[in-house]
Formats: C-alpha cells, sequence, structure tokens
C-alpha cells in the first residue's frame, strides 16, 4: 500500500515538477477539478485530525492514504478529452452532449454534417510502452523483492492513556449494573459494544495490539 498508493504519487508528482518544469513549482491557476481535488484533500486532513484525537492511529493512517490515492487518480485520470474528441469529430454543438441522460436519444438529425473521422486510439509498441515507463513511471518500474513491513507502533500520551482507562471504568461498571438489573438484551449489547471500542483505543493507546472479538465457542 505504501509503495503503490503513497510512494507512487510522491514519486510521479515529483518527476513531473522535474520533467516539465526544471524542478521549480509553477504558477498555478485553479480549475474546478482542482478546486474538487483540494475539497477531498481538506475533508480527508480533518478525519485525519479528528481520529488522531481519538487515539485511532491505523484510521488516520488510512486517511492520509485516501489522500495519496486522490492525487493518482488527479495524476492519471480516465481519459476525459475522448468524449471532447468524439463531439468535435461529429461537430456537435457544445451542449448537445453535456448532460449524459439515463434514456438513449438521437442527437444528429438527417441531413447534419460531421467533421473529419480519425482514429480515437493507437496500438502502443513496446518500445513505446517502455518509453512511457520510463517518463512517467516514478522510478519505480523495477523494484526487488517487497521486504515484510514492519508496523510501528506509537503510544499516547499518558494523559490520553489515563482518560480512556477511566472511560473503560466507568463504561463497565455501567454494563454490570445493567446485567445486575437484568436490563433488556438489546440495550446491554449496545453498552458492551461500546466497552470494547473503549478497550480497543486504549489498546492502541499503550502500543498493543487491540485483542480480536472472541467467537461463541460450540457445543
Amino acid at each position: 500500500e505504501l509503495l503503490n498508493n503513497l510512494g507512487n504519487f510522491i514519486n510521479r508528482a515529483g518527476m513531473f515538477v522535474s520533467k516539465f518544469f526544471g524542478g521549480y513549482v509553477p504558477e498555478m491557476v485553479l480549475t474546478p477539478d482542482d478546486q474538487r481535488l483540494l475539497a477531498h484533500v481538506t475533508l480527508e486532513l480533518q478525519h485525519y485530525h479528528q481520529l488522531l484525537e481519538k487515539v485511532r492511529i491505523r484510521d488516520a493512517l488510512r486517511s492520509i492514504l485516501t489522500i495519496s490515492r486522490h492525487g493518482n487518480q488527479y495524476i492519471q485520470p480516465y481519459m476525459p478529452t475522448v468524449s471532447a474528441t468524439i463531439q468535435a469529430q461529429l461537430q456537435l454543438p457544445p451542449p448537445a452532449c453535456s448532460i449524459l441522460l439515463t434514456n438513449f436519444l438521437c442527437t444528429l438529425p438527417a441531413g447534419h454534417q460531421i467533421g473529419t473521422v480519425s482514429p480515437l486510439f493507437q496500438k502502443l509498441e513496446n518500445d513505446q510502452i517502455e518509453s512511457l515507463r520510463q517518463r512517467f513511471g516514478g522510478g519505480q518500474a523495477k523494484t526487488s523483492p517487497k521486504p515484510a513491513v514492519v508496523e510501528t507502533v506509537t503510544t499516547a500520551r499518558p494523559q490520553q492513556i489515563q482518560a480512556l482507562m477511566d472511560e473503560v471504568t466507568k463504561q463497565g461498571n455501567i454494563v454490570r449494573e445493567l446485567k445486575a438489573q437484568k436490563a433488556d438484551k438489546n440495550e446491554v449489547a449496545a453498552e458492551v459494544a461500546k466497552l470494547l471500542d473503549l478497550k480497543k483505543q486504549l489498546a492502541v493507546a499503550e502500543g498493543k495490539p487491540p485483542e480480536a472479538p472472541k467467537g461463541k465457542k460450540k457445543k
């Protein structure tokens, strides 16, 4: 995930700046697509900070990977110019196909004259593929066998750990009281789920792997 997602994005972005702008960050005029990308990044950045405050380290890292995923999709989208090329070859007026309908509609009336038609795509030969890989591959076309990924565990501050311990104790008392009162099973289950979630957060904060949920023993 780090290699193909975050590492690939950083390498590709750096290669583009180096090859096409001489290594200097160019002046930028933001397009609507750029604005949408920034909105996605801002949303994920807010999620990242919220998750860190809750000591949900792994979930926070997923937000970072989502940001780089948006960046990769921005650098290499789904060939958005093909539609414009088709419309130009058919000599369609700009508003004709700006909205994709849910049902088929004949747009070209009888007597309409189309423009010059040319192939939309071309077959890439092996030498062209290799050339493109060297230009845009971000230096990761050839990689050595992946080493085993070692997860680093980050412990939270003592104050955060103590606060979580207090929450676990408080929630544990609530569960015990409900069981003693023989409360509704759904209510007890909901409070138990809260307790398990707090214990999981505490384990992560202490740098311990959270315990897997225990399954019911077969009779």
